[in-house]
């Protein structure tokens, strides 16, 4: 900082505005902090300040600087009330956020925070960067550090009952959960975020946020159907708002039409005009690819989709994870049809039908028998796949197994009778 500060006015801010380059705004705006006048009009035009010069550390990239301001800021935080502190605080951390490759230092600066907030017993802003930091540890796959310090944030906001908080800390509970794939915990914490969400008004890009989860959890499930109305919901909440999350709703309503062999809509709702100017890219088009594989039973432009759209799909956890098992029944669906005429063929020939590697063929045919798909067996010295005939199922054994279950009945009977007359 300069060691001369300047009179806290609009003039001054002015002057910072007009400044020719970003390094000469930040030493005016740091001189104004430097004031040491406490009026009204003085703490409004710093506030001021504050934010000019967050906003301008964010665009130049000077992370650590946003990181150090938030300590120099500690003094004035202390005349000001703990409303407008809890927002410039948070306003930092964020700024923080839109700098990209920060991760680390977010973390340490929220650990930091929560510290001082402890100390100074700020306990509603503690609570807020806590949950930021709960999200940034699983983000950054810290999951148990991330669920431990969760568990005690929920039971203090139940007991403050403060339902927006908690909204949030369920809603992220539920992202944890299901990160490590426990999807009970996962389902039960959705709900409970649900619960808390009908008691208060909900903003609508957490409302959306609540639709997303619950549409990625039905989909888990297998219920794409409901997923698909949630992601449905999500994506005209985000799309209002213009949030970035809107693209990934609709990736997961291409990827529900999919799943339940409905790969033919796909152009359908691309081709609307909500969706067909305003969301094209990458995403769209992986979901394009994927369509146009499905409805024509092709693996080998399945392949080529995954190929080419690696990061929209490989390095999406959830499109993977169900495009593995689409991907499965369709090779599956297609090894049974090539098999079928056949009673006994070489694995090079399946293998240049499908046009796949002979051991991705040879380990996905072994796979099918042991799950008893279609009976036969690889003779590997020969290179060859044999077929069994279907056996016949001997009708005879199962009219034995009702007959004798009926006498057993009939002996039952006479029993229970012979007792009676008996006594």
């Amino acid at each position: 900082m300069s060691s001369s500060y300047l009179p806290a006015t609009t003039e001054s801010l002015d002057q910072a505005l007009e400044a020719k380059t970003p390094s000469e705004t930040i030493a005016i705006l740091y001189r104004i902090l430097e004031n040491p006048s406490s009026s009204s009009e003085a703490l409004r035009i710093k506030e001021k300040a504050i934010s000019n010069l967050t906003d301008t550390l964010r665009e130049d990239n000077r992370a650590e600087e946003l990181r150090s301001l938030l300590t120099q800021l500690r003094p004035f935080f202390s005349v000001i009330p703990k409303a407008k502190t809890a927002k410039i605080v948070r306003g930092i951390i964020d700024a923080v956020a839109k700098i990209p490759g920060t991760s680390d230092l977010q973390i340490s600066l929220c650990k930091e925070m929560v510290q001082w907030t402890r100390s100074e017993k700020r306990t509603f802003l503690r609570q807020r960067v806590e949950a930021r930091l709960a999200a940034l540890l699983m983000e950054s796959k810290e999951f148990s550090e991330a669920l431990s310090l969760l568990s005690g944030l929920i039971k203090e906001v139940r007991r403050l009952d403060d339902k927006l908080l908690l909204v949030d800390i369920e809603l992220l509970e539920s992202k944890l959960h299901f990160s490590l794939r426990n999807l009970p915990k996962a389902k039960a914490a959705l709900t409970a975020a649900r619960t808390a969400a009908n008691a208060i008004y909900v903003p609508p890009d957490q409302q959306g946020t609540i639709d997303l989860q619950s549409g990625i959890l039905h989909a888990e499930e297998k219920d794409y159907k409901t997923a698909y109305s949630y992601f449905f919901e999500a994506f005209e909440a985000f799309n209002a708002l213009e949030d970035p999350r809107a693209i990934y709703s609709l990736k997961y309503m291409l990827l529900c039409k999919i799943m339940v062999n409905q790969a033919d809509d796909v152009a359908g709702i691309l081709s609307s005009a909500k969706v067909g100017l305003q969301y094209q890219g990458p995403e769209v088009d992986a979901m394009k690819a994927v369509a146009n594989a499905y409805s024509q039973r092709s693996l080998k432009l399945f392949e080529t989709a995954l190929r080419d759209f690696k990061a929209q799909l490989e390095e999406d956890p959830i499109v993977h994870r169900h495009l593995s098992s689409l991907y499965d029944t369709l090779l599956e669906q297609n090894l049974c049809r090539l098999i079928e005429p056949f009673s006994r063929v070489e694995i090079d020939h399946i293998a240049d039908l499908i046009e796949l590697p002979k051991d991705h063929v040879e380990k996905k045919m072994s796979q099918m028998i042991l799950d008893k798909k279609f009976a036969g067996t690889l003779d590997q010295g020969a290179g060859c796949l044999v077929i069994f005939e279907d056996p016949k199922t001997d009708a005879i054994y199962p009219a034995s197994l009702d007959t004798i279950g009926n006498i057993g009945k009939v002996v039952d009977s006479l029993y229970v009778r012979s007792a009676k007359i008996m006594a």
